[in-house]
């Protein structure tokens, strides 16, 4: 049977309890698909759909694993530890690569017959610069942090699996997600927070692809539907910068980017301080050093594999950041800046 004729039925995912999760889960159900999810037992609710069947699991409890794979025709596996800090780097490690390796080998046993692998675009080599794409493999030992490491690693474990044991899986790289429901929130959707909220006098200068979450997860169904087994597909969006991003979400809300540029070596101290203090309050830092090392890199993609063979499109960006601030604000995550109810009122 040919990938563009699957028919929708039952698809596990992964992860549905979080941001991209949940946005491939509203895609696949919206699509006739019957969504059954796994969640841990402590996670939020808030975004799964009532209509999907719901298995509480642990990608590192393998009898969880078997029970929710069984009888799904399809599976794609959205779930990760997406943490720029942890003090424990090794649990993260075992989330991303200890569970994608067991729910890949309970997918094998349970003849899935086709699996789409949420993987990053961390796996991309960018210290080359310029637009990175597939054809970029970052090398383990090369990776920033213990999140890049694992995701490189996990990344490995798939494309292995495909070769060896016939695993049918395609695998994704999203870029940034940007959008509404995101729970958490991601380290992006904190960005998005403090600099709407005008908590944000001065950054760092990087280089970000920015994509709305809906789209990556439309993404997702497209790799299901027109994907070739073993082959990478970049979903992105826009690159931008971020004092460019920090100005789009200044005139979203009707106030003023912060434009005091810091030079990165001038941040480490302060991220230091951050991450010291995490292991006391046990509340992730806002600044890390991991992320002011991702930070020399303008971190821009090329996708155009994905909209050439899967037909993947994006929208503008700012619509994103647009939805991601007004869900933030609706679902309490940040009050509604003065200068935007003004604007409301007045358009």
């Amino acid at each position: 049977m040919c990938a563009a004729s699957l028919a929708p039925d039952r698809v596990l995912v992964t992860g549905a309890s979080g941001f991209v999760g949940s946005a491939i889960a509203t895609v696949f159900r919206q699509n006739g698909f019957r969504v059954r999810v796994l969640a841990r037992s402590s996670s939020p609710r808030t975004n799964i759909d009532p209509r999907d069947e719901v298995f509480v699991g642990d990608l590192l409890d393998r009898a969880s694993l078997a029970a929710a794979v069984q009888g799904a025709r399809y599976l794609i596996h959205a779930a990760a530890d997406y943490r720029l800090w942890t003090p424990s780097p090794d649990d993260l490690m075992r989330a991303n690569v200890d569970g994608t390796r067991a729910i890949m080998e309970e997918a094998l046993r349970a003849g899935v017959e086709r699996v789409v692998y949420t993987s990053s675009v961390a796996t991309f080599d960018l210290r080359r610069g310029g637009i990175a794409d597939e054809t970029r493999p970052l090398p383990a030992d090369a990776a920033v942090g213990a999140y890049k490491r694992s995701k490189v690693i996990a990344e490995n474990v798939v494309a292995d699996m495909v070769a060896r044991d016939s695993l049918p899986a395609v695998i994704v790289n999203p870029s940034t997600p940007i959008g509404p429901r995101d729970v958490r929130p991601t380290p992006t959707g904190r960005i998005v927070i403090e600099a709407a909220s005008g908590r944000m006098p001065a950054f760092v200068e990087t280089g970000l692809n920015f994509a709305h979450v809906d789209d990556v997860a439309e993404g997702h169904l497209a790799a299901l539907r027109r994907g070739r087994i073993g082959e990478r597909y970049i979903l992105g969006g826009e690159n931008v910068t971020l004092r460019q991003v920090l100005t789009d979400i200044a005139n979203i809300v009707g106030g003023r980017p912060p434009l005091m540029r810091l030079p990165r070596a001038a941040v480490y101290p302060i991220a230091f301080g951050a991450e010291l203090a995490a292991r006391f309050t046990g509340r992730e830092p806002f600044a890390t050093i991991d992320g002011l090392r991702m930070s020399r890199y303008m971190m821009h993609f090329n996708d155009a594999k994905a909209r050439r063979e899967l037909g993947y499109t994006s929208r503008d960006y700012r619509f994103a950041l647009r939805e991601a601030i007004e869900w933030f604000i609706q679902a309490g995550y940040m009050k509604c800046p003065a200068t935007m109810e003004q604007a409301q009122k007045s358009a």
